[in-house]
């Protein structure tokens, strides 16, 4: 008898064991967010009701901890956020599921830093959908994640909408870039090769879709020989990402040079079952009025976009966006 163990038994056999771990897990964290919520929601209807006040719910924590001193994470703070969880989602029944694949950090730190139901809802389905940490998630609010993306889809060409539907919740108008601790001046092969050097923070920022395709990614047309700053691969849209880095603001020649990668990327790298390739003019800065009036006769799926080496003032982009907002209604934006 060949006693044997083979690489796809182990593997196999570790596979069922993490499985089950992860399943393990997800469960205890679904009755502890279901805990909380029915606490929260007892609490709230006492309030409501009249029958209890603030000094109640002090008094429930001590007894809490007079009746077992195991007993941990029911402070009277920690039974204030639960009543505060379930005052804040009891009329959103569509987003129970997603509250129950968090953990209780992660949804906290939404109801803490998110300002509307709509912000809110965005932090809940990008965590879920990424499999977020709670140090990512916190990186992503601090970085305004939510109105970059939010204004981006304001600015994207029709062109772009048209050939991805789906394509306004993917790109931003804005990358943050905080992390390559580049200095303020630099030049292009230094971004470039500090955005390879940090790829997996690159790749959180332009969303967990995008998988690394090359560097300098050479494509030969005629006789001569051109090179893509940074491919990707976006799964999700199914379609090739071209990156061209710009340390300077926006020209509109190099809406030109980008055309032509993408023209050669479909003609010689993109699968038949893919989409059309689309194209990324990433700059330091832009001039939004130049950037209009160059796509607006593009026939090529490229957009522009700029980016931050330092976290952004958020208060700026929540104004920006109540501007948008306010545009979009025809009404005068609130100061």
């Amino acid at each position: 008898m060949d006693e044997s163990i083979t690489e796809f038994d182990l593997d196999y056999v570790i596979g069922l064991i993490e499985d089950a771990r992860t399943k393990a897990y997800r469960a205890v964290n679904t009755i502890l967010i279901d805990l909380y919520w029915e606490i929260g929601k007892h609490i709230s209807q006492q309030i409501v009701s009249g029958k209890w006040g603030a000094g109640v719910v002090e008094n429930l924590a001590s007894r809490i901890r007079q009746h077992d001193a195991s007993i941990r994470g029911f402070s009277a703070q920690n039974l204030w956020r639960m009543k505060q969880f379930y005052d804040t989602y009891r009329d959103s029944k569509k987003l129970s599921t997603l509250l129950r694949e968090l953990t209780w950090s992660a949804n906290i730190l939404i109801i803490a830093k998110a300002q509307t139901a709509e912000e809110r809802e965005f932090y809940l389905r990008l965590a879920v959908k990424n499999k977020l940490s709670v140090r990512e998630l916190e990186r992503q609010i601090g970085s305004s994640y939510y109105e970059r993306t939010v204004m981006g889809m304001q600015k994207l060409p029709m062109l772009l909408k048209e050939a991805h539907p789906t394509l306004p919740l993917v790109f931003r108008d804005t990358y943050v870039l905080d992390f390559l601790k580049l200095p303020e001046t630099h030049s292009e092969k230094q971004l470039q090769h500090s955005i390879v050097s940090n790829l997996r923070q690159f790749l959180l920022e332009t969303g967990h879709d995008m998988s690394f395709v090359g560097q300098e990614y050479r494509l030969q047309v005629g006789r001569s020989d051109y090179f893509v700053d940074l491919l990707f691969y976006h799964r999700e849209l199914r379609c090739l990402v071209a990156f061209e880095l710009k340390i300077d603001d926006f020209k509109p020649e190099y809406l030109g040079k980008m055309q032509f990668y993408l023209e050669a990327l479909d003609r010689q790298t993109k699968k038949e079952h893919e989409n059309p390739s689309v194209g990324i003019i990433l700059c330091k800065t832009k001039d939004d009025e130049v950037v209009e009036v160059a796509l607006s006769r593009s026939m090529s799926p490229a957009l522009v976009a700029e980016y931050r080496t330092k976290l952004m003032d958020k208060s700026i982009l929540q104004g920006k966006l109540r501007e948008f907002f306010a545009l979009a209604e025809g009404s005068e934006p609130e100061d």
